[in-house]
């Protein structure tokens, strides 16, 4: 019996660094299509058992899908995973061709962890890279406006109309993709939007977000879904010691999105005013208190996606 072929890709902008658990040298290839297509052959031929790539800003993403398309088996992994599995290996030096050997030797660990199936899994398809993109587009304008507004504050009266000029512009680009993200989700997810819109605190860019970088929602556990965001409690307990328990890790843009979420909730959802009050009462930091109500909000919005339910209060006072 042959020995298994694992694969590391270490991308960057312009290349992709390949190294084999088969041999000894890597080999490099350009990141654009003629580079991809020829990646793509090579490692057709050479029937990889999994091909592991670091999520570089979105400089992966083309060569993931096309390695995906020719039906080979590829898992994009956090460039924190990839470099603390590399220390953990005694790799402290860093190159490329050394993080590509790395990533291979990730993808046999990986290939042979009991959940393999959670890290290969399919990429995005056109439909949610568009919503993807306008969700990320609306973040950067939410940055760029409350960037000029506190420019505003302390500006000289020489620049102020400027500035002023370009807040009104950026309040008009901000309407316009948030009117294009309403478009998109009313056109792809329209019953699933009006089931989690039926939560009171939910609202449109809640919505849009969840959809977009939560796509896992209604087809996990509640533990698995909350700690895929990082609002599940982590032990810190070693020998006698008994550490508090904290929240780490996870999809920070989708917990920020559910923190102020559960924010209006706590204080306008009766439900959820009555949980955050309970805890509040029997001795909670107020910290604590809303990360246990940001975990109730995701576990009902997970069992509304996956019922199709609408929210109801006499059900969830139960």
């Amino acid at each position: 019996m042959s020995e298994a072929t694992f694969i590391g890709i270490d991308v960057s902008r312009d290349t992709l660094e390949v190294a084999s658990s088969t041999q000894t040298a890597s080999w490099q290839r350009t990141n654009d299509t003629a580079g991809i297509e020829a990646l793509c052959d090579e490692l057709v031929a050479l029937a990889p058992a999994l091909i592991v790539l670091e999520a570089t800003g979105g400089y992966e993403f083309e060569a993931a899908c096309a390695l995906q398309a020719v039906g080979l088996a590829v898992a994009v992994v956090n460039p924190r995973q990839a470099r603390d599995f590399a220390r953990a290996m005694g790799a402290l030096a860093k190159t490329d061709s050394l993080d590509a050997r790395m990533l291979a030797a990730f993808a046999r660990v990986l290939h042979q962890h009991p959940e393999r199936e959670r890290f290969v899994k399919p990429l995005a398809d056109a439909e949610l890279q568009g919503l993807q993109a306008l969700v990320l587009r609306r973040r950067q304008i939410v940055g760029m406006l409350t960037s000029e507004r506190q420019r505003l504050r302390m500006s000289h009266a020489s620049a102020r109309l400027s500035i002023e000029q370009t807040i009104a512009f950026l309040k008009t680009q901000l309407d316009g993709i948030e009117g294009q993200c309403a478009t998109h989700v009313q056109a792809h997810h329209g019953a699933l939007a009006q089931a989690l819109y039926s939560v009171k605190g939910i609202g449109a860019a809640t919505v849009a977000t969840l959809l977009a970088e939560l796509p896992e929602l209604g087809s996990l556990c509640r533990r698995r879904i909350a700690a895929l965001v990082g609002v599940a409690p982590i032990n810190r307990d070693s020998g006698q010691m008994r550490g508090q328990r904290s929240i780490w890790g996870g999809r920070a843009e989708v917990r920020r999105t559910l923190y102020m979420a559960t924010l209006v909730a706590v204080r306008h959802n009766p439900v959820f005013k009555t949980f955050y009050q309970r805890l509040l009462a029997a001795g909670k930091l107020k910290k604590v208190a809303l990360v246990a109500a940001m975990r109730k909000m995701l576990t009902v919005l997970n069992a509304i996606a996956k019922s199709g339910k609408h929210w109801e209060d006499s059900l969830h006072n139960a």
